[in-house]
């Protein structure tokens, strides 16, 4: 057996008239990402964890923010590519275990919806995607309400 780990970090801004999708989850604020693709910052930390561990360069390589195919983008779409990338590799997923960084709106009700999500997409137990909140105690860009973050680690495995 073979494992491998991989690290993931998105960032985007946060504006007025963009819907905030976290995980795959709409959550009702007045602001939301700004990005390429639908701006999912945790499926996107996710995705490029996941092409770190296979050795497979990153989500702007095989998702260019510059080809308007991606315009718009469902990211839980992207996240079923990149598994297909590391299926092709012989690997599978083991677990995640994430950090999304915002200090408003507070997301922790929304956290099981997205762990059911995202294992539904990956297919493993919801207990093998663990996902966190966090603020950064008013400080910086995330503190300033201009930004949010997510970080995120997995394991793949082959047999």
């Amino acid at each position: 057996m073979s494992f491998k780990v991989g690290f993931g970090y998105d960032v985007h801004r946060l504006e007025k008239g963009y819907p905030l999708i976290i995980g795959g989850t709409l959550i009702p604020y007045e602001k939301g990402s700004v990005g390429h693709s639908d701006a999912d910052v945790l499926i996107h930390a996710i995705m490029d964890a996941l092409l770190g561990a296979g050795g497979l360069r990153d989500i702007g390589y095989h998702f260019p923010d510059t080809d308007n195919k991606y315009k718009g983008a469902d990211s839980k779409e992207l996240l079923k590519e990149v598994l297909v990338l590391i299926s092709n590799k012989g690997y599978k997923v083991g677990n995640i275990d994430a950090t999304v960084s915002l200090q408003t709106p507070k997301i922790s009700g929304y956290i099981p919806k997205m762990q059911k999500t995202l294992s539904e997409i990956i297919q493993i137990s919801t207990d093998e995607v663990s996902i966190k909140a966090t603020t950064t105690e008013k400080l910086g860009f995330i503190g300033e309400g201009k930004g949010i973050a997510a970080q995120a680690v997995v394991l793949i495995y082959s047999d």
